[in-house]
């Protein structure tokens, strides 16, 4: 699939081949996890102790995501700290992990074998058949309907996410093994390693600028996802969205050079077209019909799709699984009766309780068109009353880049309440605040502090009306505050949920 790869172009080193040979996780040895409580490092030790590996790691501070590895049976140590790299024969980074990290120069120093978090990830996938979904949005819920979907199908998938799968109360899991096995798996193109995985089906959302602090430009991100479909295995196909730009470019750029394509969504060209959607309450429904050719076989047909979570994005997402389902060689009825199991996944839309009518949701969001998609779908479940939102934008570099979009889909709420920037990996930058975003003109967007915005929606919501705290930072701790705020208001006792 190299025909793909523009070779010419400078990007940052996970994107440039020739790549090392993949590890097999036989030959791993003892793996230590720099950073095991992050989603993405905690999927991958979860299923390496689940394979009978020794694991141990460190992080900077103890987690409920930590004591479950504990559980599991790893070692783990909190902070991180030099001495904690003994009885290791494999150390596990992320992106995230400097090269002046005390473990990490602790383990040069001993000359262990160091991998990237996609390389480990890729020796746990081993000779399994890699269903990997990529896109700027949409990466989690998608992976964890085709989790799920093939789960109920009776494939027997393992997969990692990058978020608790509802109903499964984990993001990983080991499940057949073998060249005909199904390995689902959360591509996660924010530094580039997402093209290590050599997927028989690259599922594309959707194709947008992002993660420019690493990108740089636009026009790499969409390099990125033209070699990330470059990096199929022989025979794979390509499931991507029709009614995205980008990925519809990268669809046909794909086509042109002989890799087999499917697309879905409402466009009248999609492969798989989606119609007739409805979304109300907790639910959503739509009709889908297809007529395509994919590697010299047939497709024809139409079926009713229902799902248990609400929203126009959800039912594309459901398409993209089914498109998935459909060219492995399952049944349409049953891949929607496999698809209606799916109940959600962690911090996409989750219901965190309700108190006197008024219901508090989280989500996700941290990209434009997510938070979009979020109030979009909060604007529908509250039918009619108020949606108030507390939004904690994510990244100094992503608030610079796109804080008149953010402003444009925060306007959706009756009244949105912008927080402080959440760095995470970043340093400030000189003039960047989330007054960019309050101060793009839009009057029902505006700063606050956490308590601010609380005291604010306690004294307005009523019954019916929405809440939700959207960001990928530490806003999701608001919603416990939120609840018992309202309780404290209200009366009564505060309906939490368990998801």
């Amino acid at each position: 699939m190299t025909e793909l790869m523009n070779l010419e172009m400078v990007l940052p080193a996970p994107l440039n081949p020739p790549f090392p040979e993949r590890a097999k996780m036989s030959e791993l040895g003892r793996v230590h996890f720099i950073g095991i409580g992050g989603a993405g490092m905690s999927a991958i030790a979860a299923l390496m102790l689940q394979a009978g590996v020794t694991v141990s790691g460190s992080d900077r501070a103890e987690s409920a995501t930590v004591e479950s590895l504990r559980a599991a049976g790893a070692r783990v140590g909190v902070p991180q700290q030099a001495e904690n790299i003994v009885d290791v024969d494999t150390v596990v980074i992320s992106t995230a992990i400097r090269e002046d990290n005390p473990e990490l120069v602790a383990a040069r120093a001993q000359g262990l074998r160091v991998l990237h978090r996609s390389e480990a990830l890729a020796a746990v996938m081993g000779e399994s058949q890699v269903v990997a979904v990529a896109g700027t949005h949409g990466k989690s819920t998608t992976s964890s309907m085709i989790s799920v979907m093939f789960d109920q199908l009776g494939a027997q998938p393992s997969f990692a996410v990058g978020t608790v799968i509802a109903g499964r109360g984990t993001n990983a899991h080991l499940g057949a093994q073998g060249p005909e096995s199904i390995f689902v798996a959360e591509a996660d193109e924010s530094d580039g390693s997402f093209v290590r995985y050599r997927p028989a089906i690259a599922v594309v959302t959707n194709v947008e600028p992002d993660h420019l602090d690493f990108y740089e430009t636009d026009e790499r991100v969409f390099e990125a996802f033209n070699r990330f479909v470059g990096s199929l295995a022989p025979n794979g196909v390509v499931v991507t969205c029709a009614d995205d730009a980008g990925a519809a470019t990268l669809a046909a750029r794909s086509r042109a050079a002989g890799v087999p394509v499917v697309t879905y969504g409402e466009s009248e060209d999609a492969d798989l077209r989606i119609s007739e959607i409805t979304s109300a309450g907790s639910s959503s429904s739509s009709h889908l019909s297809w007529s395509f050719e994919c590697r010299g076989v047939r497709y024809e047909g139409e079926q009713d799709l229902a799902l248990k979570v609400p929203g126009i994005h959800n039912q594309l997402n459901a398409s993209a699984a089914f498109a998935s389902a459909l060219i492995s060689g399952y049944e349409a009825a049953d891949i929607a009766r496999a698809l209606a199991e799916f109940v959600g996944a962690d911090r996409r839309f989750t219901l965190r309780g309700e108190v006197a009518g008024v219901k508090v949701f989280d989500d996700y969001a941290h990209h434009p068109t997510e938070v979009f998609r979020a109030l979009e779908t909060g604007r529908t479940v509250a039918d009619g009353h108020n949606l108030y939102v507390i939004f904690q934008p994510h990244l100094f570099s992503r608030t610079r880049e796109f804080a008149k979009e953010f402003a444009q889909a925060l306007s959706m709420a009756d009244r949105a309440h912008v927080l402080d920037i959440y760095p995470a990996r970043e340093l400030p930058i000189e003039g960047v605040t989330s007054e960019l975003i309050t101060g793009a003109g839009f009057s029902e967007v505006r700063y606050a502090t956490a308590e601010g915005a609380i005291e604010d929606i306690v004294a307005c919501a009523q019954s019916g009306d929405i809440v939700m705290t959207v960001g990928a930072g530490d806003v999701t701790a608001l919603g416990a505050r939120l609840l018992e705020s309202l309780q404290v208001r209200h009366g009564g006792e505060s309906k939490k949920s368990e998801a």
